[in-house]
């Protein structure tokens, strides 16, 4: 199977590097054209894209929302994190809500349509050596999305989990989203098998994952007072945590 994978995984490569080289074309011409809703055009169909991509690989998605959002109110999306193939289908999942991400700051360059999209599509970048510009572009993140009615994407456990086994969240993002956007519904979200594109690390990639992305009931978060940010924190965390599958 792992020889398999290598062989698949080169196809896969290919396919995926030409993808984003051409979409980065793509958004910059939508972008000069059709402004944000140009670009976010394109950036939704080179998800889609990416995910058709990763049938190579024989992985599957399967996105499911029972739960009605609000359209007059910010989302604030929480979710755990696995792989960096978390992204497309949380993307594609939340297209109608325009979700914007917290990134690192050294994916805002160097990656054609990635970072891109980083750059002009209004996400956070982030530098994780500098807590005062990570705290001011956090504020400045928060500050855009109230303002447009998008929704902000936070992976509170700060890194990917390489095994699926959730880490501890970290609070510090959550409570500058929440005091910025102040009248935002929270939607929790458990990602599930992500983890198994990339368990052999960077190259190969795992063969036959069946990816699932599950929402759970949304929270206003004007139901809570300022004092019971930590229990609600907490509240999320035990919500997103208890529908993982580690096996």
């Amino acid at each position: 199977m792992k020889f398999l994978s290598y062989i698949l995984s080169s196809i896969y490569m290919l396919v995926f590097g030409l993808l984003l080289v051409i979409f980065h074309g793509i958004q910059w011409i939508c972008l000069k054209i059709g402004g944000h809703n140009g670009h976010n055009w394109s950036v939704n169909a080179l998800q889609f894209s990416i995910m058709w991509c990763h049938r190579i690989l024989g992985t599957r998605y399967k996105l499911r929302n029972s739960h009605a959002l609000d359209t007059s109110r910010p989302l604030i999306i929480v979710s755990n994190h696995q792989s960096m193939n978390d992204i497309s289908p949380l993307i594609w999942l939340f297209k109608k809500q325009y979700p914007k991400f917290i990134s690192k700051k050294e994916l805002g360059k160097g990656i054609p349509s990635i970072s891109f999209n980083l750059r002009h599509g209004g996400a956070a970048l982030i530098d994780r050596n500098n807590p005062k510009q990570a705290i001011s572009e956090i504020i400045r993140f928060a500050k855009y999305v109230q303002q447009n009615t998008y929704s902000a994407v936070i992976f509170p456990e700060g890194t990917r989990s390489k095994t699926g086994d959730p880490r501890p969240f970290k609070t510090k993002g959550l409570q500058m989203l929440f005091k910025y956007i102040p009248n935002a519904q929270i939607v929790p979200v458990t990602i599930n098998n992500s983890w198994k594109t990339t368990k052999y690390g960077k190259f190969p990639y795992g063969l036959g994952a069946k990816i699932t992305i599950d929402t759970h009931e949304p929270i206003l978060l004007s139901d809570y007072p300022k004092n019971k940010f930590d229990e609600l924190i907490e509240h999320i965390e035990k919500v997103v945590t208890k529908s993982i599958v580690t096996a």
